[in-house]
């Protein structure tokens, strides 16, 4: 999984590009990043299939401030990010939510 940052002088935002390779992902149908950022909502940012069969997509963020996220397999299985900034504990059981900072 990887994370890439370009920062985007001119409109004062960043652009964040997450990837989960097809390993993490063996035969999923779908996969959406979902987080701060969209309002948790599971079906507001889906990922697109890549060539080699991992999924990505990129979301303008505000510089500035650290965004909680997580990955949504086939709407059913949570994913982390390996590669993320830091996590933070969720209200929801045993498990972390992935921090991106821009």
């Amino acid at each position: 999984m990887s994370i890439q940052k370009e920062y985007l002088k001119k409109k004062g935002r960043c652009k964040v590009t997450f990837h989960i390779p097809p390993e993490r992902v063996d035969g999923a149908v779908s996969v959406h990043v979902v987080g701060e950022f969209n309002g948790w909502d599971e079906e507001a940012t889906p990922m697109s299939r890549g060539k080699d069969g991992g999924f990505s997509a990129t979301v303008q963020l505000e510089p500035g401030g650290e965004y909680q996220f997580r990955y949504l397999v086939d709407g059913c299985v949570w994913e982390n990010d390996w590669e993320a900034d830091r996590y933070v504990p969720t209200p929801f059981g045993n498990s972390e939510n992935c921090v991106v900072v821009v």
